[in-house]
């Protein structure tokens, strides 16, 4: 009965790591966008929110993690992690879960 027990309970953590990597990557590209919309269009925006996708991202899920944004108009931000295998920062599996989030361009005046 043991090994069913751990068995159910390494599972179960297993989940619990799919659904938080996904919360992860939701938050991220929410931020992303959030600071896209405030900064100038191309390569500056860019730069600001990858690096508002990232900051709030541990070292177990930065690693592997990649934040693209759109260059004008209506900026998306979308957010690619890696689900970690039990320990977060050893091994990630080889799918990607995906965060995506948009935002409508601040105007300058």
């Amino acid at each position: 009965m043991t090994p069913l027990i751990v068995l159910t309970l390494v599972l179960v953590w297993q989940a619990v790591l799919v659904g938080y990597t996904f919360t992860l990557a939701g938050n991220a590209a929410d931020e992303g966008v959030r600071a896209g919309t405030a900064a100038p269009r191309g390569d500056a925006r860019q730069a600001a929110c990858s690096a508002a996708g990232l900051k709030h991202l541990s070292k177990a899920w930065r690693g592997d993690a990649k934040v693209n944004c759109s260059p004008s108009g209506y900026v998306t931000a979308d957010v690619y992690l890696k689900v970690p295998v039990l320990f977060p920062g050893v091994i990630s599996f080889p799918a990607t879960v995906h965060g995506h989030a948009g935002a409508v361009e601040e105007v300058k005046r």
